[in-house]
C-alpha cells in the first residue's frame, strides 16, 4: 500500500532523506558537487572513448545538434531549474549517461555500421497526448505476436549486450524509483521487460521529452520546440534498427509510442516514411488533470518549489502546441490510418481494438484477440485506480 498523496507536491520521506544525505556530502566535503558545465559533463560521460567514437557514421549536423542542445540544457539547468540535492544528482547522472550513450553506440556502429542500416518492417506510430491512452494502445497491439514493442529496459539502455543482463539492471532502477516515488506505479505501471515508449532513445539524443516532465528548464524547452528535430530522430531510428537486429524482430512491424511525437511528426515521419499511425484522443481536462500530477510528482523530490499554477499553465500550453501540431499533422486526410477515443477504450476495449485493426488493413486474427485479453488482465492487475483517486482527493 503506497503512502497518501495529499497534494501533487507530496515528497517520499525516502527522497528527503537522500536530499538531505547529499546535502550533508557536498556541505562536509567528502564529494565534490558535480557542475552542468557542458566540458566537465563531456569529459566524464566520454571517459574511455575518442572523438571518432563520438562522430562515428552520424554527419556534422547531427554531431553538432547534441553538443548545442548540452550547451543549452545545461545553461537551463543552472539558470532556471532550481534542482535540490537529490535533484541536481539526478540530472549529472542522467546528462552523463546521454553522453555514455552517444560515445558506446558510436563505438558499436563504427565497428558494425551494418546494424544501423537494418531492414524493419514499416512500424505502427501511436501519437496522441500524454495520459491519452497510448501506452494501453501501445501495450494491446506490441501484443500481437505479429508485432512488436520496445522492452522498458531497452528503451532505458539501448546498448546490446551479451549476456543481456538489462532486465536485472532496470529491476533495479525500478526498485530504486519506486523508493524514491512510491506513486510512481500508479501513474504508469512498468516492468523491467514490459513494452513501453521509447523516450530512453530520445533523451539519448537530448530531446526535451524525459527531461522537461522533471525540471523547470523553460528556455530549454522552448529551445526545443523551435528546433528542427531531424538529427533527434535519425539518431532515434539507428537505435530502432539497432535494437531490432539484436533482438530479431526486424521483420515486425514495432508499435512506437512517446508524447513527445505530437511535436515532431515531421522529423519521425521522414525517419519512416512508410509508417502507419494510430492517434489516440482524450477530453483536454482529463489530460491536463492526469498530467500535471504526473509531473509533479516526478518534479517533487527535485526541487524545492511547489507552484501548482506556474505547472499548470505550463502543460496546458505544451498540449495546446501538441495539439496544433498533431492537426497540423492530420491535415492530410492519409496521415492518420486510425483513431482510438480514451472513453471508447475503457467501455470496450477490445472493440476499439477492432476498429484499429480494420483501420490499418489488418485482420484482427485470434491469435491478436487472444493475446490482447491476455494484457488486458495483467493490466487490469495495475494500480490505475489509485492514481483516479489521488486525482479526486486533489480536485477536493
Amino acid at each position: 500500500m503506497n503512502p497518501p498523496r495529499p497534494h501533487p507536491f507530496t515528497r517520499s520521506r525516502f527522497a528527503g532523506w537522500l536530499d538531505s544525505l547529499l546535502e550533508t556530502v557536498w556541505g562536509k566535503g567528502w564529494q565534490e558537487k558535480p557542475e552542468f558545465d557542458p566540458d566537465y559533463l563531456w569529459d566524464i560521460g566520454s571517459r574511455g572513448y575518442g572523438a571518432q567514437d563520438e562522430i562515428s557514421i552520424r554527419d556534422e549536423e547531427d554531431v553538432a545538434d547534441f553538443r548545442l542542445r548540452l550547451e543549452v540544457l545545461c545553461r537551463s539547468l543552472r539558470e532556471e531549474a532550481q534542482l535540490n540535492a537529490l535533484g541536481h544528482t539526478m540530472a549529472y547522472g542522467q546528462i552523463t549517461s546521454a553522453i555514455r550513450k552517444r560515445h558506446t553506440l558510436g563505438k558499436l556502429w563504427r565497428e558494425q555500421p551494418e546494424i544501423a542500416r537494418t531492414e524493419i518492417a514499416p512500424p505502427i506510430v501511436v501519437l496522441g497526448q500524454m495520459r491519452s491512452g497510448t501506452t494501453r494502445v501501445q501495450r494491446l497491439l506490441a501484443a500481437d505476436p505479429r508485432f512488436c514493442g520496445t522492452r522498458f529496459c531497452n528503451s532505458q539502455d539501448p546498448i546490446p549486450a551479451s549476456p543481456d543482463f538489462r532486465p536485472v539492471k532496470a529491476r533495479a532502477a525500478l526498485a530504486i524509483a519506486h523508493a524514491i516515488n512510491p506513486w510512481l506505479e500508479a501513474m504508469h505501471p512498468f516492468g523491467a521487460t514490459r513494452a513501453d515508449e521509447e523516450i530512453g532513445w530520445l533523451a539519448a539524443a537530448l530531446s526535451p521529452a524525459a527531461f522537461e516532465a522533471q525540471w523547470r528548464i523553460p528556455s530549454f524547452v522552448a529551445f526545443s520546440e523551435a528546433r528542427d528535430a531531424a538529427p533527434v530522430y535519425r539518431e532515434f531510428a539507428r537505435i530502432l534498427r539497432t535494437d531490432a537486429a539484436t533482438m530479431g524482430n526486424a521483420d515486425r512491424p514495432r508499435v512506437l509510442k512517446c508524447p513527445q511525437f505530437a511535436e515532431d511528426m515531421p522529423a519521425l515521419i521522414a525517419a519512416f516514411p512508410d509508417a502507419r499511425v494510430i492517434a489516440c484522443e482524450r477530453d483536454s481536462e482529463s489530460v491536463l488533470a492526469s498530467s500535471v500530477s504526473m509531473v509533479a510528482s516526478q518534479m517533487a523530490f527535485q526541487s524545492d518549489l511547489a507552484d501548482i499554477e506556474a505547472l499548470e499553465a505550463e502543460w496546458r500550453r505544451k498540449m495546446d502546441l501538441r495539439a496544433r501540431r498533431i492537426t497540423a499533422f492530420s491535415a492530410d486526410r492519409d496521415a492518420v490510418a486510425a483513431t482510438v477515443h480514451f472513453e471508447a477504450l475503457n467501455d470496450d476495449p477490445m472493440a476499439a481494438l477492432a476498429d484499429a485493426y480494420r483501420a490499418l488493413g489488418k485482420e484482427f486474427a485470434p491469435q491478436a484477440r487472444s493475446a490482447a485479453e491476455t494484457e488486458l488482465q495483467r493490466a487490469s492487475r495495475d494500480s490505475h485506480g489509485q492514481h483516479s483517486r489521488q486525482l479526486e482527493t486533489f480536485a477536493s
